[in-house]
């Protein structure tokens, strides 16, 4: 999976934008983050999850997802190893998080 693959897959939902937070393209949806490239390094991605799809997500697959350290990862924030992840994969990962997201009311601006 390259980059641009994943910008590709995020950017296929509804209502989806891109924009940057602390130097990293993120994707958001209703002004919320669901997903973020280049973190914690390139060739890594971010996805938030609810903490229960976070321990399936990882206990299928740890050579692909792996908890953020510290307090972000507790609450369900995912590395995904790009290299090892499968586009079927990485959809149903960044559709759970999509659908999290867009449940959410819109932040204020």
């Amino acid at each position: 999976m390259k980059v641009d693959d994943f910008r590709r897959i995020a950017l296929s939902f509804p209502d989806t934008a891109e924009s940057l937070h602390m130097n990293h393209p993120d994707f958001r949806v209703n002004g919320r983050i669901f997903a973020t490239l280049d973190y914690p390094e390139e060739g890594w991605a971010m996805v938030k999850l609810p903490p229960e799809q976070q321990e399936a997500f990882v206990g299928l697959q740890p050579s692909v997802f792996i908890p953020v350290k510290g307090g972000w990862g507790r609450q369900g924030a995912t590395n995904v190893l790009l290299k090892n992840v499968k586009e079927e994969t990485l959809r149903g990962a960044l559709t759970t998080a999509w659908q999290n997201a867009s449940r959410q009311k819109s932040r204020k601006k």
